[in-house]
């Protein structure tokens, strides 16, 4: 068994569809956790504020298949893929990690771990002990330096808020 992590966002309909992505996951994976729910602004375009939420689970699936489910969600719940990279989403899920390797053609582990608060912070409350595995820090190191050193607007909820 792998154990994964998905960021799931959305600034469109945004409780609708992070609980149905939820939903959704819980379906296909074992032992999913949450994350908090965390509130940021669009980032590279003005935008609605995006709602992001964590999500450790474990499969017995390769990536390329677990790839292929979070594209079946996001299809699911209105992921227009032809939009361009930083605009609004009804839904997008990304595979943040997978176990520890490192796979450049699917993005593992994803790059966005080191660029952005909202998949950061999720991450490494799941995960503080884990290492990445390219920087040889764990991810609650790593959540503590991205503090330090960049400006962020980052409001944390319960996820209950959304799941209930």
């Amino acid at each position: 068994m792998a154990d994964i992590h998905i960021n799931i966002g959305s600034n469109q309909n945004r409780k609708h569809n992070i609980s149905g992505a939820i939903s959704a996951l819980q379906l296909v994976f074992s032992e999913v956790v949450l994350s908090s729910l965390f509130e940021s602004p669009a980032e590279g375009f003005e935008g609605d504020d995006f709602y992001n939420v964590g999500v450790n689970a474990s499969t017995d699936m390769s990536i390329v298949d677990v790839l292929g489910i979070l594209k079946d969600i996001e299809k699911q719940y209105g992921r227009d893929r032809t939009q361009p990279k930083f605009s609004s989403r009804e839904i997008d899920l990304d595979l943040v990690f997978f176990d520890d390797i490192i796979d450049t053609n699917n993005n593992l582990p994803r790059d966005d771990i080191l660029k952005y608060a909202f998949v950061l912070a999720p991450l490494a409350q799941l995960n503080p002990n884990i290492f990445h595995p390219l920087e040889n820090q764990s991810y609650h190191q790593l959540w503590h330096a991205f503090q330090i050193n960049n400006t962020f607007e980052l409001t944390q909820y319960n996820v209950e808020i959304i799941t209930q």
